[in-house]
This record gives C-alpha cells, structure tokens and sequence, in this order.
C-alpha cells in the first residue's frame, strides 16, 4: 500500500524544527521581516507624503501664477514698471492680482538692536488684495486694507512674528522698522507656495512711499488665473506686465515646484525598494542557509521516516513547507513593522498615515515567494538522501 501524508499532518511535521530550534528560527524571520518592512514602510511613507503634497496643491490650487522681475540683456537686475500690476489684472483671463516690492529697509523688535542682526526678515509692500489672491489666512488680527495702508502699520509672516517675538496683536505690539515705529496689526498664516512670504513684514504703499520713498515699482507680483486658462494667461503676463521688454519678465506656477517634488520622490522611492529587495533576498538566502544546515542534522530523522514508508515528495514538502512558513512569518511581522514605521513618520510630519493594499499584498506574495525559493533546493536535498545512507548517522 502507497505511504500517505495527510495535509492534517504535514503542518506538525514540518513546524518540527521550528519547535525545537526557535532561537534560529527567529533569526530566519527577522532577516525577511526586515526586507519586507523596508518595502512597506517606503510605499507607506511614499504613499503619505505625495497625499500630503497633493493636498497642498488641492488647497491652494495650480491657477497661481508669479511674475516677477528677471534680467537685462546685460545680465543685471531688471526691474517692473509702476505699471506692471494694472497691466497684469486688464489681462483676459486674470481673476485677481497683488503686487509685493521688496524695500531696503529692516525691521527690528527695538531700536536697540544692531543693524547688523536682521534676523533675515524682509520688508515688503504689499497690495490689500495679497490675502485672497493667494487663499492665505490670518493666525492673529487682520491684513492691510486701502484704508489703514496709509498708516504705520505691519502685519507679519508666520515666521517673522516668531523672530520678533510677537505672539498676538491684542496688546497693539509694535516694531521698529526702518527709523519708525510701526503697529502689528496681523500675523499671517503660512503660505505654502510662496514661503518667502512668511519671512517677510508687509505694509502699504502710501506709508512706503510716504516714509521710505517707494516709487511704485513691484518686485514680484501673484496672479490668479481662470484654472482652464491658465497656460494662455502665463503666456500674456510677460508682455502685460512689461511691454517694452517682456524678456526681462520671469513668469512661473509655485504648483510645479510641489510636482517636481512628486518626480523626486518617486525616483526616491525607486531606490529605496531596490535596497528593501535586497535586503529580502538576503533574508531568504538566510532561510536557505539555516534549512540546509537543518537538512544536515536531521538526516537520521530523514532516514527514519522513509524506512517507515515516507516518500521523497513527502519528505521534500515537510522542508518546503516548513521554508513558506518562515517566509509567511517574515512576512506578517514586516508588514506590522512598515505599517508601525509608516505611522511614526507620517504622525511626526503631519501627514495622514496611508499604507496602500498592494504594498501589503506584494509583501505577503514576495514573502512567500522567497520562501519558497530559498526552501526548494533543501528540499530536493533532503527528498534525495538515501534511506540507508541517512541512517547510518544514528
């Protein structure tokens, strides 16, 4: 009669050597437990973060457009016309636009500062209309308005309030800008695509020109266009803005820096799942190595069984199985450990923890599929060993 192995009794047998030799066995699962993490926690981490920088560009939309000034033929510093900001809001397709000018001034909490220490703040005018062209918000008070733009009064970027230590505007704190004292009336929220902006102290033209000699001439100035128009619009502010020489016109779209940033991550991403896969190779070499030296001292157990009556195939499956479920188990607590992974950065960065299902669907199947591999050859070795020659090692 043909010897049988029930599928009831191939689980026991083949977890045989995993029962008495667990130390070794642990060792053989963290080393595709680590594979299998590095994959997951890159996908996961990938995965959060492009989310993020989605969301950012959802938030604040790809119909922003920045003119701002470029370069003379000479290579010098070009420089807008007092004209450039009606010209860039006659333009069809323009839904808004603010001018800023950068002005040779410094802010300082006190006049007792050094000059020397700016803190890297700069003063810039700003148009009241700055806010709602760039979808910005207000942390503390509010922005300027044609109405107190003619007054001694600033509001500061999220950054620059840090720097001058001011933390509400309740109390009218005040800073020393230029050779005056100015009101804080506002602090700015971040501005995600324009973060020169959070460095900066704004105030209004009448005040700049009547305190500081502001010509009228802008420096940068951001458009909001139509969202289906807004190559066509990118294509016209050039020679709106300046259309004496629209080659000294710099026009770009901040959202294209945030998908430049999806390219570089992706090509990232590339790189760091060829270490994972090589580090899950070496985890199922690692597998590979501690079946064979398993195969070496059970060849009396070996031998045994098939002079009871055990097949090759069934000695073969008791070591292929037993390779699976060391991959299956590296598996399972890689994917615990990417997903632990993915949540602690994305948590320290504020972003929303996402583990795509593919990543834990390739790490299973990879798991098990270098499990596989790495347990064939021991048991074909062990499927081959002659009965009387494995008993001889009793």
């Amino acid at each position: 009669m043909r010897s049988r192995l029930r599928l009831a009794d191939l689980l026991p047998v083949s977890t045989v050597g995993l029962r008495s030799r667990p130390g070794r066995a642990v060792l053989s699962i963290l080393g595709v437990a680590i594979g299998i993490a590095a994959m997951v926690a890159v996908l996961g981490v990938t995965q959060s973060s492009q989310a993020d920088v989605l969301a950012e560009i959802d938030r604040v939309g790809t119909n922003l457009l920045t003119v701002a000034t470029g370069k003379t033929t000479g290579g010098d510093e070009a420089e807008l016309p007092p004209t450039a900001a009606p010209g860039v809001a006659r333009t069809d397709g323009v839904l808004s636009a603010a001018a800023t000018a950068t002005l040779p001034v410094r802010v300082y909490r006190t006049d007792r500062i050094p000059s020397g220490r700016t803190g890297g703040l700069s003063v810039r005018v700003a148009d009241p209309a700055l806010l709602t062209t760039l979808d910005g918000r207000m942390l503390e008070g509010r922005f300027l308005d044609p109405a107190v733009s003619r007054y001694p009064a600033v509001v500061l970027g999220t950054y620059a309030a840090t720097v001058l230590g001011v933390r509400d505007v309740t109390g009218r704190p005040q800073v020393y800008l230029g050779d005056r004292w100015f009101t804080v009336i506002g602090v700015m929220a971040p501005v995600d695509l324009a973060p020169e902006l959070d460095t900066a102290a704004f105030i209004g033209a009448a005040v700049a020109a009547t305190e500081f000699g502001y010509q009228g001439s802008p420096t940068r100035i951001f458009v909001r266009a139509q969202t289906d128009r807004t190559d066509e619009v990118a294509g016209l502010l050039a020679r709106a803005a300046n259309p004496a020489h629209p080659e000294e016109v710099a026009v770009s779209r901040p959202s294209e820096a945030l998908t430049a940033r999806l390219a570089v991550t992706d090509g990232t991403t590339v790189l760091m799942l060829g270490l994972g896969v090589v580090a899950l190779l070496v985890g199922g070499i690692g597998i590979a190595n501690v079946l064979v030296i398993s195969v070496l001292e059970r060849r009396g157990e070996v031998g045994l069984r098939r002079a009871l009556g055990a097949t090759r195939g069934h000695v073969g499956a008791q070591f292929l199985v037993e390779s699976l479920l060391l991959g299956a188990a590296g598996g399972v607590a890689g994917i615990m450990l990417g997903t632990a992974v993915t949540f602690a950065m994305a948590t320290a960065r504020g972003w929303q923890t996402l583990v795509p299902a593919y990543a834990v669907g390739a790490g299973v199947a990879s798991a098990l599929l270098i499990g596989g591999c790495a347990g064939l050859y021991p048991a074909l070795r062990a499927a081959r060993l002659s009965p009387t020659d494995a008993l001889r090692t009793l």
